[in-house]
């Protein structure tokens, strides 16, 4: 799974999280309501009649009520009356004036189910048949009386829960249908960001409603395109004209080098300038190559190349070169007799182990050991180029694990080449999906340490 479908599943399951979280919040806020409701009604010493009744009790031929009772319905700014049988009331407690004291059959079965003039009541059977009746202000509760039978109130609750389950699918479809819709629109948006991230524009199609969007990536792309073209021709063009005359330098400063006529000194000057024109044809190639694979103008040709035999020639062509005797180069093989085999371009290997015993050799000027070990650890082929020399300061080793160019692996008053040939390094590694990183070397200079995989991932 890709960037682009990672990002539109992380907005799909929030928008599912969202609607869970909507759900949970109102079940919540329901039984928060209905809980308020109930904490809000009537005082919960008086939340059954059959308590106040009980309280209500027939003595020396008279009906009383305890302190308990008068204080629910003075709390409750309530009144209470008792009817016997036959209608009439036989006790009271607060009860308004305008009531009458007495009820037919019919007035009572109203007010059972309704209200007693716009007074909602309470009603209680006693044992002893007589009825109590607890009225309450107007407005202090609702009284609604409603019959259904059993088979409404099926498809009624049926039809409640069919009704919940088509809106909740219908907001799920909705939203798939918006997300598929935002998807279908931002996948080339966010795949062609990507695509300039990584130096690969494309071109949208400048139709819809991200129009305006896709032109102006599309016009991002081509001012990249024109701008790294550009670039790159230059730098062709310059490395072109330069050949030329820097070849001219070299072929005279070689017969002038030789020639056995000329003073000791002349042929020593002569080889100075053979050698540092060497440096620039050298450096002229970097730039061309590091330019080529920065822009993918350089075809990586993957075979198959026996590592050990190449860093063994990387030693062997550096040392024909005709090295200084204050060089020491030591080629070790950590499983001696070993065959390590990879996938790689054979030239671009060859041009980084190249670089990198030069990178030592340039920057050491006072002579050096420098060691190339090769083996193989974990599906990986390892190698490791180190010097005792110099070193370089602790803030460019950082730039160089963090990937960032350096201009130069000495202070500016030292002569030294431009950092390009271990950004070369950097990117050939790259280019064969490995890894490399620099560290000091014990007690002191450099060591580079990569990791090419036998059989690179290719994209």
């Amino acid at each position: 799974m890709n960037t682009v479908q990672r990002f539109f599943r992380r907005y799909i399951f929030s928008t599912v999280g969202i609607m869970i979280l909507f759900l949970a919040v109102n079940i919540v806020l329901l039984f928060a309501i209905m809980i308020a409701g109930n904490m809000s009604g009537s005082d919960p010493s008086f939340s059954t009649i059959s308590d106040f009744s009980d309280r209500i009790v027939f003595r020396d031929g008279n009906w009383m009520a305890d302190d308990a009772a008068l204080s629910m319905l003075q709390d409750q700014s309530a009144w209470a009356m008792l009817l016997e049988e036959d209608g009439d009331v036989v006790w009271q407690q607060n009860m308004p004036e305008n009531l009458p004291r007495s009820y037919t059959s019919a007035e009572v079965a109203s007010f059972s189910r309704w209200y007693l003039e716009d007074y909602p009541v309470k009603i209680w059977t006693r044992a002893d048949g007589c009825l109590l009746v607890v009225g309450y202000p107007p407005g202090t509760f609702v009284k609604y009386y409603f019959s259904l039978e059993w088979p409404y109130m099926g498809i009624m609750f049926g039809g409640i829960a069919a009704v919940f389950i088509i809106n909740l699918m219908l907001i799920v479809l909705l939203i798939l249908r918006n997300t598929r819709k935002v998807e279908r629109a931002m996948t080339p948006i966010l795949q062609e960001i990507q695509n300039l991230s990584h130096g690969r524009p494309s071109h949208l199609d400048e139709q819809g409603e991200l129009a305006e969007i896709n032109a102006g990536l599309n016009r991002a792309a081509d001012y990249m395109r024109k701008k790294d073209n550009t670039r790159a021709e230059w730098i062709r063009g310059v490395s072109h004209d330069i050949r030329t005359p820097l070849s001219m330098v070299l072929g005279y400063a070689s017969e002038l080098e030789d020639d056995p006529v000329l003073p000791r000194e002349t042929r020593k000057q002569a080889g100075i300038i053979r050698r540092e024109s060497e440096k620039i044809k050298r450096l002229i190639d970097d730039l061309n190559l590091t330019t080529k694979l920065e822009y993918a103008l350089q075809p990586v040709h993957f075979k198959d190349v026996d590592w050990t035999e190449s860093c063994r020639q990387a030693v062997s062509e550096v040392l024909n070169s005709g090295l200084d005797n204050r060089y020491e180069i030591v080629f070790a093989e950590v499983q001696p007799g070993h065959p390590i085999h990879l996938l790689g371009d054979t030239g671009l290997l060859q041009r980084m182990l190249d670089n990198l015993i030069r990178n030592s050799i340039t920057h050491n000027p006072q002579g050096c050991r420098i060691t190339l070990s090769v083996g193989e650890e974990s599906g990986y082929c390892l190698c490791t180029v180190a010097d005792d020399g110099v070193g370089i300061a602790p803030e460019l080793l950082n730039a160089l694990n963090q990937g960032n160019d350096i201009a130069s692996t000495q202070d500016s008053d030292e002569k030294s080449e431009h950092g390009l040939g271990l950004k070369l390094v950097v990117q050939i590694v790259k280019a064969h999906r490995g890894t490399i990183s620099f560290s000091g070397s014990s007690p002191h200079g450099l060591e580079v340490r990569i990791s090419l995989p036998i059989q690179p991932h290719l994209s």
